[in-house]
Formats: structure tokens, sequence, C-alpha cells
């Protein structure tokens, strides 16, 4: 029986060089699904130590401040006088495993700032901010609905191809960042 790409494990390497248990495609994903508001850094550096992974928050935060990784979003807790704490997107995880994966092959961080876009951060953000759109959107649909006209079904029938638009958008930019990432690789791999 063939196994998908989904079942397959992530590489990941533990600072001594001793292989960890990897993340796969399908933990991954169970992770953003069960996180859309996002991670603490405590959060994300507790999932990597659960997996026998080391990572410390000042790790953590310095691949932050070199661009690596996304940025936080400031958001209330509830409570009189409990503050704000940053959160980031639950993607940051599975970067963090493409950036160790990077790390494992010998690049050093330069040479991922450097030769890796590291645009998928980016893309993934452009992805969710295009779907809270759309969903504003058929919010907004739903509403005049009890007023309905010829009119919102032409705006439905926008939105659908607007939609079609953007997953195609994205698409070729998750392969763009793909074979530049490729490309990249394989010149390492010639030298």
């Amino acid at each position: 029986m063939a196994t998908s790409k989904r079942d397959q494990p992530m590489l990941t390497t533990r600072r001594s060089g001793a292989a960890a248990e990897p993340f796969s495609e399908a933990e991954l994903d169970a992770l953003e699904a069960a996180h859309p508001e996002g991670l603490g850094v405590q959060q994300i550096v507790d999932t990597f130590v659960e997996k026998g992974e080391r990572l410390t928050e000042a790790t953590f935060r310095k691949y932050v401040q070199l661009g690596l990784l996304p940025r936080s979003r400031r958001v209330g807790r509830k409570g009189k006088h409990r503050g704000s704490q940053g959160l980031y997107p639950a993607t940051a995880i599975r970067q963090l495993v493409h950036l160790r994966q990077l790390m494992g092959l010998g690049f050093t961080i330069e040479e991922i700032q450097r030769e890796f876009l590291f645009v998928r951060g980016d893309i993934e953000a452009l992805g969710r901010q295009m779907a809270r759109v759309y969903a504003a959107f058929e919010s907004a649909f739903k509403v005049k609905k009890s007023t309905s006209n010829v009119g919102e079904t032409v705006l439905v029938r926008q939105l659908e191809e607007a939609q079609a638009v953007g997953e195609d958008l994205l698409q070729k930019l998750e392969d763009m960042e793909r074979r530049l990432t490729m490309n990249a690789r394989m010149s390492r791999a010639a030298l």
C-alpha cells in the first residue's frame, strides 16, 4: 500500500545530532487545526520539547528577530488587569521544522536568510487574510439574503471567481518558493 506525503515524517534533528521523533505532516496539520487563533511562545517550545527537541524561548525569539519566523500579534487576555499575550500563527511550528531541516542539511542561518526567501510565512498569512475577506463577504451575503435580488447572485458568483483566482495565486506563489528552495539545495549539493 502506498503511503501519502501526509503520512511521511518530516525530518528534524536534535541539537546534539541524534534523530528526534519527527513531526509528520498529519501532526503539523492537526496542530494548526487545533490552534487557529495561534500559539504562545511557551506552547510552541513545549510542543518541541514533547517531541524530544531542544528549543528555548530565546532561540525561538532570535529566529523571529532574524525574520526566519513570523512575528506575533498581541491579543488581550480575559479578566481584569491580565494584559495581553503574543500569539504566533500555528504555522510557525511548520516553519521552524523547515528551518531546522535546512540547518540539518548544513545551511547556516546567514545562508538560509540569503538563499531561501522565507516567504512561506507571508504566503500562509496571505492565505489566512484572504480567507477572512471571503468570510466577511459570505457573512454580508447571508445578512442580505432576506432581501434577495438578482444583483446578489452576481456578487456570489464574483466571490466564487475571486476565491478560485486567490487559490491559483497562492498555489503559484508556493510553487515559486518551492522551486527557489530546491534550486538553492541543488546548488549546495553541487559544492
